[in-house]
């Protein structure tokens, strides 16, 4: 057991927040961690600290190895890498970084870190452009990488496979569990349960104080009546008059003494928050976007060429209706062509006259920015205000987040914007591509919860295992120029 780095008083703020505020934290050789916390939590931020990009004023950090560093694709500075054989296992053929797409980047920045000799390995969503067998591939190098591991994910397959403790980075606090991300998730709804019961327990107390308290107000407020009564009775006779009330006015004293007892003993309870339940979600459809046809989408023969390659030859499939379906396979198979395919109806693609299709792409978007969020959000959906804010609320928009203008909002808070939107729109038929991408762990468990809910048929393209597994009911694969059912 090797000590590599011991911080202490980490503290960054930014526009006034407080992003990390984290007094001591130490990174062994045997660690592999997952760094986990909602976007903006500052996760990032946290690495390039430990890693000397960021020095905080007064931040102590004493570093005892060298490490490599797996940026994010805006952050690239892609060098050749000493191992040309990984390199090759990695599939990237070329050093022409220009012509280099996403995922060949992303894996010439894989090779380059493993080729390195290096104590450790901190990576920011390494997994980010990889189709299946790219994060297959480096789940394997990560498992017999020697050195510790600090990555930030939003994979949590690829979580659950090379890490075997979490760090819970919110409020700029560090919080750590052992165990991959699902025994995290069972830690934290273990906790939830806890704090349920405290705040349930907290609760009855609290009611069961208020009301002795108010009783023994009502019995104050009886005896002053009751003296009241009998003062009018007996006002001939002053001196046992003046007798009585000395006795109504003691018992009246005795009983707001109790009452305050009570009050100040409701006080001393303190508060106890509850915990944060996961919003119940329920979507609908007009009569007037039901679809009757048990499959809407039926291809039937479908030929794809761009130029001299062929992306599909003589492909035939049917999409169910209301089904969840998964398009999986390599990058550069079709899938995005295919989904585009659907949306411009093209030949050999047969689509039910009442379908009103909704798509999703990471980019290309043009917005009123102008706009609130829920300006945004009503412009084209029958919901209600209280509806679009429990979407809004499970994808992790708070409160004072409603009223923002479109043009405040973070890159990841703008999809998360536009995914609610698809999902509460006058659509039957979404295709969503790449849907889970730069979004946190809890808004991508948010996503899965509102895509198996909807009330249409979906098609979404993703490499994320987990959300394929959980959400589809009918997976396809693209391979080899065919389109085949797997699932």
């Amino acid at each position: 057991m090797t000590l590599l780095i011991k911080a202490k008083d980490i503290c960054v703020e930014y526009l006034g927040r407080d992003i990390l505020e984290i007094d001591e934290l130490e990174l062994y050789s045997y660690d592999r961690i997952g760094l986990v916390g909602a976007n903006g939590a500052g996760k990032s931020t946290l690495l390039k600290v430990l890693l000397g990009e960021l020095t905080p004023s007064g931040s102590k950090i004493k570093r005892l190895g060298k490490f490599a560093y797996i940026s994010q694709l805006d952050e690239a500075t892609l060098q050749k890498p000493k191992d040309f054989a990984l390199m090759g296992k990695m599939g990237v053929d070329e050093l022409d970084v220009e012509k280099m797409s996403g995922g060949e980047e992303t894996r010439l920045k894989i090779a380059q870190a493993l080729s390195e000799q290096v104590h450790g390995i901190f990576a920011d969503e390494p997994t980010s452009h990889l189709d299946r067998e790219g994060i297959d591939f480096l789940i394997g190098q990560l498992k017999y990488f020697p050195g510790t591991l600090l990555v930030i994910s939003h994979d949590r397959y690829f979580l659950d496979e090379v890490v075997d403790k979490i760090w819970e980075l919110k409020d700029g606090k560090i919080t750590e569990y052992w165990g991959n991300y699902s025994d995290y998730l069972h830690q934290k709804e273990e906790e939830r349960k806890v704090q349920a019961t405290k705040h349930e327990k907290f609760v009855a107390e609290r009611e069961r104080l208020e009301k002795s308290a108010e009783e023994k107000r009502k019995q104050a407020q009886k005896i002053v009546r009751k003296a009241k009564g009998a003062a009018r009775k007996n006002s001939s006779e002053s001196g046992g008059r003046l007798g009585h009330q000395k006795t109504i006015g003691s018992k009246q004293k005795k009983m707001h003494n109790a009452a305050k007892s009570i009050e100040h003993k409701i006080e001393a309870l303190g508060d106890v928050e509850a915990p944060e339940n996961s919003q119940r979600i329920y979507f609908r459809q007009s009569a007037a976007l039901e679809l009757h046809n048990p499959y809407p989408i039926i291809v039937t023969e479908m030929t794809k060429r761009f130029g001299d390659k062929v992306l599909f030859e003589d492909a035939s499939f049917n999409i169910p209706l209301g089904a969840k379906v998964a398009l999986t396979g390599g990058n550069g198979t079709g899938k995005t062509t295919l989904i585009k395919m659907i949306l411009n109806r093209e030949e050999g693609i047969d689509i039910s006259p009442k379908a009103e299709i909704g798509y999703f792409a990471q980019n290309a978007y043009k917005y009123n920015l102008n706009q609130n969020v829920m300006e945004f959000m009503q412009e084209s959906c029958d919901y209600n205000v209280s509806e679009i804010r429990s979407v809004l609320a499970s994808m992790g928009f708070k409160q004072n987040d409603i009223s923002k203008k479109i043009a405040v909002l973070s890159g990841g808070e703008m999809i998360k914007l536009k995914l609610a939107q698809l999902l509460l729109g006058k659509y039957n038929i979404l295709l969503m591509d790449e849907p889970g991408n730069y979004l946190d762990l809890m808004s991508l468990e948010s996503l899965e919860m509102l895509m198996k809910k909807y009330a249409g048929t979906i098609i979404f393209i993703s490499h994320d295992k987990r959300l394929v597994d959980n959400v589809a009911n009918v997976v396809y694969e693209i391979k080899d120029q065919e389109i085949v059912q797997i699932k």
